[in-house]
């Protein structure tokens, strides 16, 4: 069976996964658009204040930082900075030929794990709860970064 295929279940729950980040990580930037709707700020740009249907009036302080915008710009940072270790650690892993219900703990318990983070970052949620979700995530990284090593130094 060919690795890289759909019908090698290791790499359909690559798939699966990674689809369900790169869904999450773009609809960052819709969320953005209508909480920029609906606080009528939180834009960066100065053509931004010019008359449109969607910002009949314009006013100079719609260019000042808004909280709520601010909140899922950051939440959509953090995914880009983590999103592609992941696509990359998890595509590693799966080609090592790591047994199945391991490739599904680790990717599907990323998922969630970002996932949960999302939320917690969403709903305000202390930065120990935040970190603590953060590491969850960070250590499935770092374990299938290190297994896929240790199966290259070992081929």
């Amino acid at each position: 069976m060919d690795k890289i295929s759909l019908q090698n279940p290791l790499f359909a729950t690559y798939v699966i996964a990674a689809a369900l980040m790169i869904l999450k990580a773009v609809s960052m930037s819709w969320l953005t658009v209508v909480r920029m709707t609906q606080e009528k700020g939180g834009y960066r740009s100065p053509e931004d204040l010019r008359k449109t249907a969607l910002n009949p009036d314009p006013n100079p302080k719609q260019l000042e930082p808004n909280e709520r915008v601010e909140r899922i710009r950051r939440i959509q940072l953090n995914d880009l900075e983590s999103l592609p270790f992941f696509l990359v650690a998890g595509l590693l892993f799966v080609l090592t030929d790591p047994p199945l219900w391991l490739a599904q703990w680790l990717l599907y318990g990323y998922v969630v794990s970002r996932l949960l983070h999302f939320a917690a970052y969403l709903s305000a949620q202390t930065h120990d709860m935040r970190a603590t979700l953060w590491t969850v995530g960070s250590l499935i990284l770092i374990f299938m970064t290190l297994w896929a090593l240790v199966a290259a130094l070992h081929a």
